[in-house]
C-alpha cells in the first residue's frame, strides 16, 4: 500500500478522526431506528421482531470480522486496511439502496458490517501506537464524547429523511457518509505502525498473536466484562423502538426518548475524560459498574411490580446507561495495556467478542420482548451481574486497585 506523507496527527485532528470513524458504526445502528416498521412493511415480514435482525446481523459480522482485520493492520499497516475497508462499506451500502428483498438486504447488511469492523480495529489499533494508559483513556473518552452526539442525533436524522423520502435514502445518507470518510483517510491519515512492530502474514504467526492475548488475564479479563457490557447497550438498542412506539406510543416522538438517553450516556463519557487522568480507570470503572447493577435491579424490580410511566422509565434507564462512558473506555485501555506489541490483534479480537458476544447477548434480550417492558430490565439486570463477575474475576477479587499510570 503507498504510504502517506510523513505527517503526525495532531491531538485534536486524532480525536476528531477516532470520533468520526466510530460514527460511521453508530450511524449504520441507530440512523435507521424510525425506519424498521417501514423495512418490515417493505418487505412484508410477518413477526415484527423479525425486523431486530436489521440490527442484529450487522452487529454480528462487524463483531466476527474483526478478527481478520487485525492480523491484516499487523501486518500491512492500519491505513490500506482502513481504505479498503471503507470500500466494502460502501458497496454494502448500495447494496442496501438497491435490495430487491429482505434477504438481499440482510447480506448487505451483513456486508456493511464486514467493512465498518475495520474502522474500530484501526481507530484503536491508532491510538494505542500513539498513547499509552491513562492517557489514552483520555484520548478514547475525548473522542467517545463527541461521537457520542451521533446516538444523539441519528434517529432524528433518519426520522427527518422519513419525513421527506423513502426509507432507502437512509442508506443514501450513509453512502455519502462514507464516502466523505474515504476521503479523509486518503488525505490525512498517516502509517502508525512502526515498522519492528509489523508482524508476518503467517498463520503460525496469526495464532501466535492471538496466543499472546489470549494468555493475558487482565486483556482476557475485561474482554468478557466489555462483552456483558455491550449487551447492556445492545439489548437497549434493539429493544428501543418496540419500548418507546409499541410500549409508550411514542410514534415520531421515538428519537426524543432515544436522544435523552443518548445525551446520559454522552455524559458520562464527558466525565470520564475529565476525571480519569486523577482518578485512574480502576477506580472508575469498578464503582461504575456497581452502580450500573444497583440502578438496573432497582428498575427491574419496579417493572415487575407495576408498569412503570413514561418518565419514571426514561429517569431510571438514563441513571442506569448514564455511567456506560465512564466503563467502556476504562474496561478497552485496561485490556489493550498488556498488548502494546500485538495491537492490531489484540483490538480485533477484543473487538470481535465484544461485538458478536454483545450482539447475540443484546439479541437475546431484545427477542424477550412481550409488549412490556420487564424481560427488557430484567436483561440488563442480568448482564451487568456479568460486568461485575467478570472483573471480579479479572482481578482476583481485589478491586479498586489503581496500578497502571
Amino acid at each position: 500500500m503507498r504510504e502517506t506523507p510523513a505527517h503526525t496527527l495532531s491531538t485534536f485532528e486524532l480525536v476528531a478522526m477516532v470520533a468520526a470513524l466510530s460514527a460511521l458504526n453508530a450511524l449504520a445502528i441507530d440512523i435507521m431506528l424510525p425506519a424498521l416498521p417501514d423495512i418490515g412493511r417493505s418487505f412484508g415480514l410477518a413477526n415484527d421482531n423479525d425486523r431486530q435482525l436489521v440490527i442484529v446481523v450487522y452487529v454480528a459480522l462487524f463483531g466476527v470480522s474483526q478478527l481478520a482485520y487485525g492480523p491484516l493492520s499487523d501486518s500491512f499497516g492500519r491505513r490500506g486496511i482502513l481504505i479498503w475497508s471503507l470500500a466494502i462499506f460502501i458497496a454494502g451500502s448500495v447494496l442496501c439502496v438497491i435490495a430487491p428483498n429482505y434477504e438481499l438486504f440482510l447480506a448487505a447488511r451483513a456486508l456493511q458490517g464486514v467493512g465498518a469492523a475495520a474502522t474500530r480495529v484501526v481507530s484503536i489499533a491508532v491510538v494505542r501506537d500513539l498513547t499509552e494508559g491513562r492517557r489514552m483513556a483520555q484520548v478514547m473518552s475525548m473522542a467517545m464524547t463527541v461521537f457520542m452526539i451521533v446516538p444523539i442525533v441519528a434517529p432524528a436524522l433518519g426520522q427527518a429523511v422519513l419525513f421527506f423520502a423513502p426509507w432507502r435514502w437512509i442508506f443514501g445518507a450513509l453512502l455519502i457518509y462514507s464516502l466523505i470518510i474515504l476521503a479523509w483517510a486518503l488525505l490525512r491519515l498517516p502509517e502508525t505502525l512502526k515498522p519492528e512492530h509489523r508482524r508476518p502474514l503467517q498463520p503460525a504467526m496469526i495464532a501466535r498473536g492471538y496466543l499472546e492475548v489470549v494468555k493475558q488475564r487482565q486483556t482476557m479479563g475485561y474482554m468478557a466484562a466489555s462483552t456483558f457490557l455491550t449487551a447492556c447497550l445492545f439489548g437497549y438498542i434493539t429493544s428501543s423502538e418496540q419500548l418507546y412506539v409499541d410500549v409508550y406510543e411514542l410514534g415520531a416522538a421515538f428519537p426524543i426518548a432515544f436522544a435523552a438517553i443518548a445525551i446520559a450516556v454522552s455524559a458520562g463519557t464527558f466525565v470520564n475524560s475529565r476525571i480519569v487522568m486523577r482518578y485512574g480507570m480502576r477506580r472508575i470503572s469498578h464503582a461504575m459498574m456497581l452502580w450500573l447493577a444497583a440502578f438496573a435491579g432497582l428498575h427491574a424490580l419496579i417493572a415487575l411490580l407495576f408498569a412503570p410511566p413514561l418518565w419514571l422509565f426514561l429517569s431510571l434507564l438514563a441513571l442506569t446507561l448514564c455511567v456506560f462512558g465512564l466503563i467502556s473506555s476504562n474496561f478497552n485501555t485496561l485490556a489493550m495495556t498488556p498488548v502494546a506489541h500485538v495491537a492490531g490483534s489484540a483490538s480485533a479480537l477484543f473487538g470481535a467478542v465484544t461485538g458478536t458476544g454483545g450482539a447475540i447477548l443484546g439479541a437475546l434480550i431484545g427477542r424477550g420482548f412481550d409488549g412490556t417492558v420487564a424481560p427488557f430490565l430484567i436483561g440488563l439486570f442480568l448482564a451487568s451481574l456479568g460486568v461485575i463477575t467478570s472483573a471480579f474475576w479479572t482481578e482476583r477479587g481485589r478491586l479498586f486497585r489503581e496500578t497502571d499510570r
